[in-house]
């Protein structure tokens, strides 16, 4: 990869890092019974796995969950939600590199979203109680959804408009 191509690379990672923590503290669902909230930061986490690829999907991940939680007051979240949505954009991102076609992009997100669902039944379970974690299955499942079909819709006509990728 060319230096100047891998700047860019580089560069809309950065920006993306930075929409995703926006785009999740704007769109914000409190939600008392699991001491979180949804909103829409999977949206760019999957953004940019289908564009840039898995390492650059797992940095934006993990990065925006981390920034997210340490600004929105749940800093006890913040190495779970490093982890739980780093590894929902590496592994979306290796899937989609590995499978190019529509439905390994659909299996990529698919998959994604189930880690960062187990990962976050997984962390409640352990901050709180496995009944926290359980409740947390349908908010966070609806995120991830979310943030996949806006993925999904967004990362075709985007790809088209930067074409220095």
């Amino acid at each position: 990869m060319t230096q100047h191509k891998q700047l860019v690379r580089m560069s809309l990672a950065a920006i993306l890092l930075a929409l995703t923590v926006v785009f999740g503290r704007i769109f914000l669902i409190p939600l008392p019974w699991t001491h979180g909230n949804v909103n829409l930061c999977d949206a760019g986490i999957f953004i940019a796995s289908l564009m840039l690829g898995p390492w650059y999907g797992g940095f934006v991940g993990g990065f925006s969950g981390l920034f997210l939680d340490l600004i929105s007051g749940f800093a006890q979240y913040a190495p779970f939600s490093f982890v739980a949505h780093g590894l929902e954009g590496l592994i979306t991102g290796l899937i989609t590199k590995h499978l190019p076609s529509l439905w390994g992009k659909i299996l990529g997100l698919t998959v994604g979203t189930i880690i960062m669902v187990v990962l976050y039944l997984v962390s409640d379970s352990i901050m709180y109680s496995f009944s926290t974690g359980i409740l947390g299955i349908g908010p966070n499942l609806f995120q991830g959804l979310i943030g996949a079909v806006v993925a999904f819709v967004i990362e075709k006509p985007l790809q088209k408009r930067i074409k220095m990728l």
